[in-house]
């Protein structure tokens, strides 16, 4: 099983350039940035994970940015977002983001969405919580249009152009894969719609609405993505599986490649360049 890591790149931690050349140097598979456009002071939206909202989800830098001074560091290593909130973006500017990176680098993006869960924050973007899901859904197919249509249009409730000229299209045909995270049912059924992969969050245990069981093993998270697929006639070869978050346990990556995972993205804190090298020190032994 292929491994990468993901974290918020600040101006207090190592820079996204400086990482990404130690992690091909010592032969990690990829390095997936996370994006929060900013934080609204006043909050009404809990934190998913229980406590008080870390410091480094307001200070990112911009994904776009932080990628491309990835990609410009290092020749090999995959560049990906864990996740792009789609839902904060106009579609046609980051499929022009996303297709530029592509070509860049040579075709070493990988394009890992999310609806968003703040909802305060989205609506500074003009998006509505309750529809996120449906406008995520229409600006992926919008951008899908824009990267593989000499002429791309796009006529949705949310998103609507008529013909128009967009190059360059992505280095990677038909285009970057698209990874969706998440592990309810719905977003089971979003992967196999309009997705390449799916990227949920490891050891998470999620309620499966049609069987009422709770699981996070990782076999039997397949077995529904499997059941997902067959139901709506989708090829499982044709879908890729990253473990999103796992602990960086030797028996936790076995488990989840011997389960199918093709692979694994570890979670680095926004620190500063000795912290960040010693994880990754301490990490080396889960390379394959």
């Amino acid at each position: 099983m292929k491994i990468g890591v993901f974290y918020f790149p600040t101006d207090y931690s190592i820079s996204p350039a400086e990482l990404a050349r130690e992690l091909e140097e010592r032969g990690f598979d990829s390095l997936f940035l996370n994006e929060h456009t900013h934080i609204p002071v006043n909050r009404r939206t809990p934190f998913p994970r229980g406590a008080m909202l870390p410091k480094d989800y307001a200070s990112a830098h911009d994904l776009f940015v932080g990628l491309s001074f990835a990609a410009a560091a290092t020749q090999t290593l995959k560049i990906g977002s864990a996740v792009c909130l789609v839902t904060q973006h106009d579609p046609i500017v980051a499929a022009k983001a996303i297709a530029s990176l592509d070509v860049l680098s040579n075709g070493r993006v990988v394009f890992g969405i999310g609806a968003g869960w703040n909802a305060e924050e989205m609506e500074n973007h003009g998006t509505v919580y309750d529809t996120r899901f449906k406008l995520m859904r229409e600006r992926v197919l919008a951008m899908k249009a824009l990267w593989t249509q000499e002429e791309a249009e796009f006529h949705g409730d949310m998103v609507d152009f008529d013909p128009v000229w967009m190059d360059p299209k992505p280095a990677q045909k038909p285009h970057p894969p698209i990874l969706l995270g998440g592990e309810s049912i719905h977003t089971l059924r979003r992967v196999i719609e309009f997705c390449d992969g799916w990227m949920p969050r490891a050891n998470v245990a999620s309620d499966d609405e049609q069987t009422g069981r709770v699981t996070a093993d990782p076999a039997e998270s397949i077995a529904r993505l499997r059941a997902a697929a067959d139901e709506a006639g989708r090829d499982m070869s044709t879908l890729s599986l990253t473990a999103f978050r796992l602990p960086p346990e030797k028996a936790l990556v076995e488990a989840y490649a011997e389960a199918g995972f093709n692979s694994a993205l570890l979670y680095l804190p926004s620190a500063g360049r000795d912290e960040v090298l010693r994880l990754l020190d301490d990490y080396a032994h889960l390379l394959p």
